[in-house]
């Protein structure tokens, strides 16, 4: 539905009246706990103007997780859950534990072409099951054809590691040389240092054998096949496609840099992935293409020239997708200490950066931080000071005093969701002898947020103070700035690095101890909402808004002449928004959300929209 169409509805709605909460008779295909404008808003995700849009042409930004990387085990054939019942699990914990709206969904090259040439359909028929399941919770999904290290089948049966990704019969084209990494403590090392990974990587990428290009027909066939085999509906939720994970040249040429590999190489590449899309009928999804893997590395020895320097305005056909890992905190050794506020802002401002020279949106669709182990007492500050970046571009302490460098809000995909998070039975490169049940069951590695309980329950494995967070879903115009203090913890201390400034003194009273989010906007003339996610520690009674477009103390039902209101989440997972109507045009707007506050009088909540106005002139003026 046009963008016209879609606002002219919204006016009817707001002349007649006719129209409630509940909304008209929707289709059958409709999605539990829909409003009026859901289902328009559902339509294909686009990028335009550098950000991401739904069908009513709000700004929409993606968070969610990586599921899951039980795809790169064998234990459940290359799909991240052994049933369509264990992913709706997932999907429903995800959606309210987790906060998510979106999840990137690993595929597995070597189990849809398990031999060359012949695309394996019951497993696109699992994982498209699987898909279903996240996509009718209203959560929206970004395949990716994983690897990592190439493939398994390039490691010895005792050897210390393993990879995922390519077919064995793609291996056994190469004669490689015997896996040896030599003193390699972390598994990534591989990528770099194992002759049999880099040589093998090599050759895809310069199609040896004709390699890259059965991967193409495969990847061809398989978003055929999605797309025949998902509703209408459930299509129009899978907003693109992720190539490539992690690509890295293995070997460069005598004289090649790695920004010439990405311009002469990897880019060729990806443009003959766009048509595969095209071809398949994906047209209107762009691609979720990634860098150098060490464009962005944080270690200067490990730190590659790239970041699609040279590919000029790849536009809204493409989406900057990276990966960001602090591997000075992982490494123990080149970051002794804790995250700090705002250790991170740089590196996603670059970010932020490399796609609007791209003239397209970005999203990390990959970061994490270890959970168990040497360094995890790191993770709580690394993965806030990550939140935070994501959120703006201006560190805690600093957003008050410069809000309108906030920049736009980063889409991002926590690594990982995995339901079977220390329960796995994985034969670590088919040996008997080496069962994986700790952790993820992969290289060691423990990240993943979730896990089961002894019932069966999905339970959180980190703070939910900082993974369901207050984040604007939808902005119905152009998000300004936003900011949100999580109050996360570090073992029995509160992480609080964006209190409200004391020249504030009504609005720092009326947040208190609370977590709260502010989220400053310029509206479009659009009828429809702006959309802030609740976490489930903002039950309505305790959340408090304050707004140029009203206060309250207990948001209502969302009614269409209700600026002010909260409401469910589409999809039946319980999870809830704050719903901000504002149907003016080229206006500055504001919304603080607090937890903080205690049945506030009224005379206190207009106490805090006065400061908090003059902020605003003052910040924006009439910007």
């Amino acid at each position: 539905m046009s963008r016209l169409r879609t606002r002219l509805l919204g006016v009817l709605v707001l002349v007649t009246g006719f129209l409630t909460t509940a909304g008209p008779t929707q289709p059958a295909s409709a999605l539990t706990d829909e409003l009026w404008f859901d289902s328009q808003a559902a339509a294909t995700l686009t990028v335009d103007g550098g950000r991401f849009k739904d069908g009513l042409g709000r700004e929409v930004v993606l968070r969610g997780y990586n599921v899951s990387g039980e795809t790169k085990l064998k234990e459940n054939n290359g799909l991240p859950f052994a049933s369509v019942a264990d992913a709706r699990k997932s999907a429903t914990a995800l959606r309210a534990l987790g906060g998510g709206n979106s999840v990137r969904f690993l595929l597995s090259w070597a189990y849809a072409e398990p031999a060359r040439g012949q695309v394996d359909t019951a497993y696109l028929s699992a994982a498209t099951a699987q898909m279903g399941a996240f996509l009718d919770a209203g959560i929206r999904v970004y395949p990716d054809f994983h690897q990592d290290l190439y493939s398994r089948w390039l490691f010895d049966s005792d050897s210390w590691y393993t990879g995922d990704g390519a077919p064995k019969w793609a291996v056994d084209l190469g004669n490689y040389p015997d896996e040896y990494c030599g003193i390699c403590p972390f598994w990534g090392q591989n990528i770099t240092s194992n002759a049999a990974v880099t040589k093998s990587t090599y050759d895809f990428w310069h199609n040896t054998y004709g390699v890259q290009d059965s991967f193409l027909a495969t990847a061809q066939k398989t978003m055929a096949y999605i797309k025949q085999n998902l509703s209408a509906d459930q299509f129009r939720g899978v907003i693109g496609f992720d190539p490539w994970n992690e690509p890295h040249p293995g070997v460069l040429d005598s004289g090649q840099t790695s920004r010439a590999w990405e311009k002469d190489v990897m880019w060729p590449f990806y443009v003959k992935f766009r048509a595969r899309m095209d071809a398949a009928g994906w047209q209107s999804k762009p691609a979720f293409v990634e860098p150098n893997l060490f464009w962005n590395a944080n270690i200067d020895f490990q730190k590659q020239e790239g970041g699609l320097l040279d590919a000029g305005t790849i536009g809204p056909r493409y989406v900057f997708n990276t990966h960001f890992y602090d591997q000075k905190a992982i490494s123990g050794v080149f970051m002794w200490g804790k995250a700090e506020n705002g250790q991170y802002t740089t590196n996603f401002g670059t970010v932020r950066d490399r796609a609007a020279a791209g003239g397209t949106t970005a999203i990390v669709s990959e970061f994490g931080h270890p959970l168990a182990g040497s360094v995890s007492d790191k993770a709580p500050t690394v993965y806030k000071a990550m939140y935070q970046a994501l959120d703006s571009r201006v560190k805690g302490g600093s957003w008050w005093s410069d809000p309108a460098a906030s920049g736009p809000v980063l889409s991002g995909s926590q690594w990982q969701w995995d339901l079977y998070h220390g329960r796995h039975r994985e034969l670590m490169n088919d040996n008997p002898d080496k069962v994986q049940t700790e952790g993820d069951a992969w290289n060691g590695e423990d990240l993943s947020a979730v896990r089961l309980d002894d019932s069966g329950t999905a339970v959180l494995r980190q703070d939910a103070r900082l993974l369901d967070r207050v984040y604007p879903s939808a902005t119905a115009g152009s998000a300004l700035a936003f900011t949100y203090e999580d109050r996360s913890r570090d073992g029995s201390t509160t992480l609080t690095w964006n209190p409200v400034p004391s020249t504030l003194p009504n609005v720092s009273s009326l947040v208190g101890s609370g977590q709260y989010a502010l989220l400053v906007w310029r509206s479009d003339g659009s009828t429809e909402p702006t959309e802030l996610h609740l976490p489930a520690s903002f039950p309505t009674a305790s959340t408090t808004v304050v707004s140029d477009l009203g206060v309250t103390s207990s948001p209502p039902a969302y009614t269409t002449s209700t600026p002010v209101a909260a409401a469910r989440e589409p999809g039946g997972t319980g999870s809830r928004r704050l719903l901000l109507t504002a149907p003016d045009s080229g206006k500055l707007h504001y919304a603080l959300v607090t937890n903080g506050a205690t049945a506030p009088s009224a005379t206190r909540l207009d106490a805090a929209r006065t400061e908090l106005s003059g902020w605003l002139a003052s910040e924006f003026g009439q910007r």
